[in-house]
């Protein structure tokens, strides 16, 4: 501004005169006036205390980005331990479920050689049964038919030829 003012004193009008002179006075006497009562040093202030709360917020994000981070890592490890969890669970129910089927059929095996034990007893006393049955009806035959020979007044020929008859019957009855 000054080379403006000389180049118009030397077109003959002098500085003082010149309105842009005068425009600059105020205007270094206000910024003189600012320094003076400290407004700088108000306005660093306010700017270091703003840088201030920003590095306090910056800090405070790399906390808290640290946090969540470590938050995360946490969650993985924890969802890492429960997929692990439940494959032991799955194998020990799958274990538990082969050891029940086997048990099962184990069961189902001695319980299948139980009935058929008591099925072959039961045939075998029917067996026995109907042998009794069949032995008490040939005796019984046997009986009627010597009671029939010895009221009939047989000659004794023919009751020892009934005799022999009879017990050669009974033996293919009861063979």
């Amino acid at each position: 501004m000054m080379s403006v003012n000389l180049i118009n004193a030397a077109a003959g009008t002098p500085f003082y005169l010149d309105s842009k002179f005068w425009v600059l006075i105020p205007v270094v006497l206000f910024l003189a006036f600012v320094i003076y009562k400290g407004a700088l040093r108000a306005v660093g202030k306010s700017l270091d205390a703003r840088s201030e709360a920003i590095k306090t917020e910056l800090d405070e994000a790399r906390r808290l980005r640290e946090e969540a981070q470590a938050l995360l890592a946490s969650y993985h490890r924890k969802q890492k331990e429960a997929e692990e969890q439940a494959e032991e669970i799955v194998k020990q129910a799958r274990s538990d479920a082969e050891n029940m089927a086997t048990q099962a059929r184990k069961d189902l095996a001695d319980r299948l050689e139980r009935r058929a034990a008591q099925a072959e007893a039961k045939i075998a006393n029917a067996e026995a049964q109907a042998m009794g049955e069949v032995k008490a009806k040939a005796a019984e035959m046997a009986l009627n038919t010597a009671e029939t020979l010895l009221r009939t007044k047989l000659t004794a020929a023919d009751k020892s030829k009934l005799i022999k008859d009879g017990i050669k019957q009974m033996g293919s009855t009861l063979g």
